[in-house]
């Protein structure tokens, strides 16, 4: 490659891996675009960097600004360690240079489990993340954690040690399909599963509270999205508890005495039950769609005028909306009872979808890469398998 000294001008880039081009581009004069195409190829390279730091890459990359000339060698014939390292950290540099990372820590959303002993209300919690210069940024940065989860739900489909269970839950028109519709949108849907559960069917109503749901649960390797859950059994019912009558449950009669002990059993019930799921290798992530009583009131009204929408409406809404305090005590009540150490309930701001599904899509990520997940590594036997049959396709 050439060295040519010139202000703010490329001679030449060129990034491949085996017979696939990053990208290509050989001129003395380069506008904006060409460079923001490039840069953003500069995101798959240090992916496939960060995923095997070994990998060989063909050509050269160079780099001419202000006079200076950035050249990050990488070629298949230099086997100098330090020198891979070098590229490696001098790409990730470039890349934190043209890309302002969105943050997103998981931990503030976390109804953490020491508040069970003081009162903690949701009013405390943000609905709203308003700052609308990150929303452009916040796009970007969910189709690169969509990527990402399509490499992690890869891997943990090979690995097959793991299941993943996805709880949502959340008021009406908090963006509960949406959410599942924008952040899973990536996944293979052979191994991912989405369970809706509504009001309960009478074969459903012959059993206990939990047996629908366990019917549901994702087997290892594979994801299980639950649209409402198990935790309907702790609000719904809670807030009507008329529908508890229905159950058939024995000696049970709710009163002002009974009330709290009955509840306190149910979330017993469902800290032991996640906790054995847990113990046998499934991950369990729950979020709550926090969305404002005035964004929901908006968005009720989108219901109602745009035509598209109207599908969605149901007067039910409306009666349920009447309830929201009561909604409030109920969802305060189960979150300091079952955010545990090792199933926390994130508590979402929701009036921002953009937000909501970026913060989402980090939070799974993040706790999938925690996992350490790896393709399995094949034997001798398996290996001299896969030789036999190489050779005997070749022949």
């Amino acid at each position: 490659m050439n060295k040519i000294f010139c202000d703010n001008h490329i001679r030449y880039i060129g990034v491949f891996k085996n017979d696939s081009e990053y990208y290509n581009y050989n001129t003395f004069e380069v506008d904006k675009s060409h460079l923001t195409k490039f840069r953003e190829n500069i995101d798959q390279i240090c992916e496939d960097l960060d995923n095997n730091k070994d990998l060989e890459l063909n050509v050269a990359l160079g780099w001419i600004s202000n006079g200076n000339i950035f050249t990050y060698l990488v070629h298949n014939s230099i086997k100098i360690t330090s020198l891979k390292i070098e590229r490696l950290e001098k790409l990730k540099k470039l890349k934190k240079m043209k890309d302002k990372k969105l943050k997103i820590k998981p931990e503030s959303f976390i109804f953490n489990p020491e508040w069970r002993q003081n009162y903690k209300s949701l009013k405390d919690f943000d609905t709203n993340f308003n700052d609308d210069k990150e929303k452009k940024n916040a796009e970007k940065h969910l189709q690169k954690g969509i990527k990402k989860l399509s490499n992690l739900q890869d891997k943990l489909y090979a690995n097959d040690k793991y299941s993943v269970l996805i709880i949502f839950q959340a008021l009406d028109a908090a963006g509960k399909d949406g959410t599942v519709k924008h952040v899973m949108s990536g996944v293979n849907p052979q191994g991912c599963q989405v369970s809706s559960f509504k009001s309960p069917s009478a074969e459903e109503l012959d059993h206990d509270y939990l047996w629908r749901c366990i019917k549901e649960l994702p087997e290892r390797g594979r994801i299980g999205i639950f649209n409402r859950s198990y935790y309907e059994e702790v609000l719904v019912t809670r807030v009507h508890p008329e529908f508890l009558s229905k159950q058939k449950l024995p000696n049970i009669q709710l009163d002002s005495n009974q009330d709290q002990k009955f509840w306190n059993q149910r979330f017993e019930d469902i800290r032991n039950f996640e906790k054995y799921l847990t113990n046998n290798g499934t991950i369990i992530l729950k979020f709550f769609l926090n969305v404002s009583k005035d964004e929901q009131k908006a968005r009720l009204l989108e219901r109602i005028n745009d035509p598209e929408k109207n599908w969605k409406f149901s007067l039910n809404d409306l009666n349920e909306r009447k309830l929201w305090d009561n909604y409030m005590v109920a969802y305060e009540d189960m979150f300091k009872n079952t955010s545990t150490d090792y199933a926390p309930w994130y508590i979402m701001p929701a009036d921002n979808k953009w937000y909501l599904h970026t913060a989402i899509s980090e939070i799974i990520n993040d706790k999938l890469k925690s996992l350490d997940l790896n393709y399995p590594v094949i034997n001798d036997e398996q290996k001299a398998n896969l030789l036999l049959a190489k050779n005997i396709l070749e022949k």
